[in-house]
């Protein structure tokens, strides 16, 4: 069951569609080019989280396409619709859903973009791999951490409709025998999930650190990781932004794909070799991310 919210211009709380039927033309830029941008978040019993940070990153990823996209008070009350929607529905007792924004640069010739919230439970996998953990693959992306700066037309770092190298490459993790899949640079530096955002811990003396992969290296800024550091940082860890190479990775004391529809999934093993996980670790911040709305 798909719930469907289009913002149209005359409809101020968006227009409900039967998602059953077909609704996007097929000159459509989104789905012939690709050429669009997108947000996914998590509405946990009925109260979406992070909101406010994925609104903002979706101005962000549109500022860097040139794109004219909805204000964000039309995306909240056709949100508010796809939700109240959804509770009508026989799925309405369901404790998670997923909400998913996007706008493409709309029809072939077309003056204005289409724009659309979708709501819908889920995948079974996302609660497995939060509590059983991942193996991961180590890809090479293909390019240097430094490409952002000299190459902004790549639009690294906004979230776009071109996922298809992305699912590509965790189609290929899984006919190895692996869940997901972490991308290095060709300089040997560790970047992002396809869908993710990489995290680690290290504990010194008793002091535990939280580190991701350095902003400015093409990554997406994640909103989960964002939140969880400052909630993080809030309980007395100390934080830190790279750069990582695949050995930080293999010597931390706990390695997590963080995003915002599965959360933390901590990592079982890097190219079929096991590292160390922490159970106590995973709670801790597990419990940090429960408290973020």
């Amino acid at each position: 069951m798909t719930v469907l919210v289009f913002l149209d211009p005359g409809s101020e709380h968006g227009r409900i569609a039967d998602a059953t039927r077909p609704q996007l033309m097929a000159t459509d830029l989104g789905a012939t080019r690709g050429d669009g941008i997108f947000e996914s978040l998590l509405v946990i019993h009925g109260t979406p989280r992070k909101l406010q940070a994925h609104l903002d990153r979706l101005d962000v990823s549109a500022r860097a396409m040139h794109l004219d996209i909805p204000d964000q008070h039309a995306w909240r009350r056709a949100i508010t619709t796809a939700l109240t929607e959804f509770a009508a529905t026989e799925q309405a007792d369901a404790p998670e859903v997923v909400l998913k924004l996007i706008t493409t640069r709309g029809a072939e010739g077309a003056a204005a973009p289409t724009s659309w919230v979708s709501a819908f439970l889920p995948p079974a996998t996302s609660q497995a791999q939060r509590e059983t953990g991942i193996a991961v693959l180590l890809l090479d992306r293909g390019y240097d951490s430094t490409i952002a700066e000299r190459a902004p037309w790549l639009l690294q770092g906004a979230k776009t409709l071109s996922y298809a190298v992305n699912m590509a490459a965790i189609r290929y993790a899984k006919d190895q025998g692996a869940d997901d899949v972490i991308f290095t640079s060709s300089d040997g530096k560790v970047l992002e999930g396809p869908t993710s955002t990489v995290l680690i811990a290290r504990q010194r003396e008793g002091v535990k650190e939280l580190l991701t992969p350095r902003r400015d290296s093409g990554i997406l800024p994640g909103t989960t990781q964002g939140a969880l550091f400052s909630a993080a940082e809030e309980a007395g860890w100390k934080l830190g932004y790279g750069p990582l190479e695949p050995d930080d990775l293999k010597t931390a004391d706990a390695v997590w794909l963080i995003s915002s529809i599965r959360l933390l999934a901590p990592v079982n093993s890097i190219d079929g070799n096991p590292i160390s996980t922490s159970p106590a670790l995973t709670f801790e911040l597990t419990t940090l991310l429960e408290n973020i709305v």
